[in-house]
């Protein structure tokens, strides 16, 4: 069953069955009944208890099997205790859609979560889709179907919102009831049961009345299938996310560089972006920007004019629209010399197009519409402060008469509230969004910008690296069965059957195995400590360069053995690696991590043993087209280097791109390997490849 027909009963039931309705008003099931009703809801209503035959001018039945039909949706608010009973009579009275109210599930602890996984068993034996439990329910705003306890009801438009916070729902209906914001639907997931916000953007995607979607996230259950979803919805309706939880203190302590600098946030900024998912960073922007795109064209670019009564507002909007990539547009000669023919002699008619304190109404009108015909403008912006002597309405529906005047999309700020409210509720009702601070300004506009990006972009194509050797790269990970951690000496044959070539050389247990070893490597080369308690060989004095002969060999191996035996006593040394004196090039560091929601994330940047300090780093998750590769290295200064940093020789960017799409591959097919690190990754100019020198990974216990 796909999502379209396997959701839509929670918001076009035929009847809706609230199981718990109390007769006491104070009862959220009450309020569930009350709102089903108050908000013109065409299907009907039966409200479950078996202790009243009426509840709000309905017939009230003492159980769901009792209820005439249609009934597609159940919507229980009963004790946890009575969920499993309640939820099999549902099962059994044919219902397909229920939405669990109640709390007191895996939120609780252990003994929640055992009954939570119990009600999903039940609900999976009969097909039943859940939202829940833990939430405040499911609103549609157009067919008036409210299985919420919230108050109010906010306009209709085009913004679902999809919460994983019940409370915040409510908040958010409160705050833009009357506002001429416009909504589709709101819907509460709480634990999450069963729907997840795959499931809802799966169902928006199809939904006619849904233009953009609005997200607030705390985590996300299936990271890899939220990608594949966002991906293609993302290029049909704007997907906007506030991720709550950012802030890691107490994460794990980890042991490689790819570790230490990436934590899960990371890998949500990295998968939100690939998936064309725009990232806000609070509540307001989260609706300031789903509000312009819900009902704003896309500029053609980011130039913009304002259009203002007061010069302080228009320095803070400029501000902001610079902040985020905006620029003011230059006003023609042509546009001026129109402005001048209406406006104030004093006005200022290049940007900002300052009218004075008293501009009015007309003024408002004739300057946007001469900016609607300029082609240097790609975007309107109209400022009001209000003042005594002219009416903020009649500036208002001046705005929304310009905006009718062209294609340019056209926001809009009112800097003001008391005697704004009523003309800001008709500027939203008329489909022109309105800010009350100019500093709201700059994130809007770069969400629209990131949306044109996203649709900008070819359709995306996973990098499929070849030459790989799945069956000599099996065999290497059977070989580390038990293991931990592991060094080089383990990690080589792993990367070369991904095709990723290691610098010649191999392990040696004693100094004679190392004298022989660099004989047919070739000096010079390079010997370096092997043991699983040395992560960091330089700072243990475990690596010893440009060795040119037998005698300097004996002579670094014994230093070498002296020094590490001081600086990590008790280390268990398993021998050294000899090495092949490996020609200089930049050296970069490429690694990956498992998230525990979306899987193999892949790090880049400047590498060697400054990689913690400099942190030039650059994230993205598996799997990965080419392009995003070659936009990941980009956004580092070790990708600018490997270019050819003003005038230097070019470096092979095309063998970094396969590294790392061979260490994605790697990485999604074993996520037995939760990180795996090449530092350095030595990169040599154009054609010459590049050789990994060092390596290390952590296994799963």
């Amino acid at each position: 069953m796909n999502e379209i027909n396997s959701l839509s009963n929670f918001f076009n039931a035929r009847g809706v069955a609230v199981l718990g309705a109390s007769t006491n008003p104070n009862k959220l099931s009450y309020g569930i009944v009350r709102n089903l009703i108050q908000y013109h809801y065409g299907g009907q209503v039966y409200p479950i208890n078996p202790n009243t035959n009426e509840l709000l001018g309905l017939k009230a039945y003492p159980t769901i099997a009792s209820v005439p039909d249609p009934v597609d949706l159940a919507v229980i608010v009963l004790p946890v205790n009575t969920i499993l009973d309640v939820l099999t009579q549902c099962g059994e009275r044919g219902i397909k859609n229920v939405i669990i109210i109640t709390g007191g599930f895996k939120e609780i602890g252990l003994e929640g979560a055992a009954i939570e996984q119990a009600a999903a068993e039940v609900a999976r034996a009969y097909n039943m889709r859940v939202i829940g439990p833990n939430c405040v329910g499911a609103l549609d705003v157009y067919t008036g179907l409210d299985a919420t306890f919230l108050k109010g009801m906010p306009d209709r438009g085009p913004i679902a919102f999809i919460s994983q916070s019940g409370a915040l729902c409510g908040g958010i209906v409160d705050l833009f009831v009357d506002s001429g914001v416009g909504f589709s639907h709101f819907v509460s997931l709480g634990n999450e049961m069963d729907v997840t916000e795959s499931d809802m953007l799966a169902y928006f995607d199809g939904d006619p009345h849904v233009r953009v979607i609005a997200l607030y996230v705390e985590g996300l259950k299936d990271g890899q299938r939220f990608m594949r979803l966002a991906r293609e919805v993302s290029r049909r309706k704007p997907i906007i996310m506030l991720k709550a939880g950012r802030n890691e203190a107490g994460a794990r302590a980890v042991s490689s560089h790819t570790g230490s600098l990436a934590g899960a946030y990371t890998a949500y900024q990295a998968a939100l972006k690939q998936s064309g998912v725009i990232e806000v960073d609070t509540v307001a922007e989260l609706f300031n920007t789903a509000w312009a795109l819900g009902t704003q064209k896309l500029p053609a670019g980011k130039r913009v004019a304002i259009v203002t009564n007061a010069g302080g507002a228009a320095a803070l909007a400029s501000d902001s629209l610079a902040a985020h990539g905006f620029k003011l547009a230059s006003i023609s000669a042509e546009t001026q010399a129109a402005l001048r023919q209406k406006l104030n002699p004093s006005a200022q008619v290049a940007n900002p197009i300052d009218l004075l304190g008293g501009a009015t109404p007309e003024e408002y009108l004739w300057s946007l519409s001469q900016l609607q015909k300029d082609p240097g403008v790609d975007l309107l912006l109209p400022i009001l402060v209000p003042q005594a002597l002219v009416s903020s309405m009649d500036v208002a529906q001046s705005w929304v008469e310009a905006a009718k005047l062209g294609e340019k999309p056209l926001i809009s700020c009112l800097m003001g509230h008391h005697s704004t409210q009523e003309a800001a509720t008709f500027l939203n009702r008329s489909g022109v969004p309105v800010y009350t601070y100019p500093d709201q300004i700059g994130p809007v506009c770069q969400a629209l910008a990131d949306y044109e990006n996203t649709l900008s972009q070819p359709a995306w194509v996973p990098a499929q690296p070849a030459g790989v050797d799945l069956q000599a790269g099996q065999r290497a990970l059977q070989a580390l069965t038990g293991k931990k951690t592991t060094g080089e000496v383990e990690t080589r044959p792993l990367l070369q059957a991904y095709g990723i070539q290691n610098v010649p050389g191999g392990m040696a247990s004693n100094v004679e195995e190392a004298v022989l070893l660099a004989e047919q490597v070739g000096f010079p080369v390079v010997m370096k400590i092997v043991s699983d308690d040395i992560l960091h060989k330089s700072e243990a004095g475990g690596i010893k360069l440009n060795i040119h002969n037998q005698e300097q060999l004996r002579v670094a191996y014994n230093e070498m053995m002296r020094d590490v035996t001081s600086n990590v006593p008790g280390a268990s040394i398993r021998g050294v690696m000899v090495e092949a004196m490996a020609s200089k090039g930049q050296e970069v560091i490429v690694g990956l991590k498992q998230d525990a929601t979306f899987g193999p994330m892949l790090m880049f940047g400047m590498g060697g043993v400054l990689v913690e300090l400099i942190k030039d780093v650059s994230y993205r998750v598996a799997p990965l087209s080419m392009a995003e590769i070659y936009a990941m290295i980009a956004e580092t200064a070790a990708g600018q280097l490997l270019k050819g940093y003003r005038g230097g020789p070019a470096a092979d960017l095309q063998a970094t791109a396969e590294v790392i799409a061979r260490l994605a591959q790697l990485g999604l097919d074993h996520p037995e390997i939760l990180e795996i690190e090449i530092n350095p990754l030595v990169v040599y100019p154009q054609g010459r490849g590049a050789l990994a020198l060092d390596s290390r990974m952590i296994l799963k216990a």
